[in-house]
């Protein structure tokens, strides 16, 4: 009669095991579940941090030239970095920059920073093309700009090509003459576009001209 007790004692202690295990899964608790709010605790205040927003860049840029250097000095060659850098919104405003440093990403870092503070705005057409033809020169460099109908594209070489495109314009032709120094075709075509003149100017030196007459 013992053992018997016994047996039923220990059948009835595992049948509450048994049961939580043969329950359905929705009855049991998930141990994701979260708790009761506190008081003025909102919902979002046990997440963690939000990631922060990427930041929207205000330029374009693009690397025109990289060119090595070095220095002479005593003891042996210093060796060195030039970086030239053109920046840009597509919407009428661009610069150009230069830096050098002992490493290429240093120097172009300095070169962009240049180019920031040396930003120039222009005024583009319908077509988006140029207003008239200009000769921009600048030294022993000249680069010859011409407006084009919709659908040419930019005909120019890699500087030309490169402050055209930044600049937001889109159908131009181009021919560079004298020096093929890039830093010197990128300062005669910001020569070139800084001297356009929109059909309002144009108008208002007309008329300034034949009152002076």
């Amino acid at each position: 009669m013992v053992e018997e007790k016994e047996v039923k004692a220990v059948e009835a202690s595992e049948a509450p095991a048994k049961e939580q295990e043969s329950a359905p899964r929705s009855e049991k608790r998930d141990p994701r579940a979260r708790g009761p709010r506190k008081d003025g605790e909102k919902r979002g205040d046990r997440k963690g941090p939000r990631r922060p927003r990427e930041e929207v860049k205000e330029y374009e840029e693009t690397v025109v030239d990289i060119n090595r250097i070095s220095k002479t000095v005593k003891g042996g060659r210093r060796a060195r970095f030039s970086a030239l850098i053109v920046i840009g919104n597509r919407k009428g405003k661009f610069g150009y920059g230069t830096g050098k440093a002992a490493e290429v990403p240093d120097a172009i870092k300095k070169a962009l920073e240049a180019a920031k503070r040396n930003t120039y705005q222009i005024h583009i057409v319908k077509g988006g093309t140029i207003p008239h033809e200009i000769i921009g020169e600048y030294g022993a460099c000249k680069v010859f700009l011409k407006p084009a109908p919709e659908g040419t594209g930019i005909v120019a070489g890699g500087p030309v090509r490169a402050i055209l495109e930044l600049a937001g314009i889109r159908n131009v032709t181009s021919k560079v003459y004298g020096s093929r120094a890039p830093i010197n075709i990128i300062r005669a075509t910001q020569n070139g576009l800084s001297n356009l003149k929109s059909y309002a100017q144009v108008q208002a030196l007309r008329a300034k001209a034949t009152e002076e007459k």
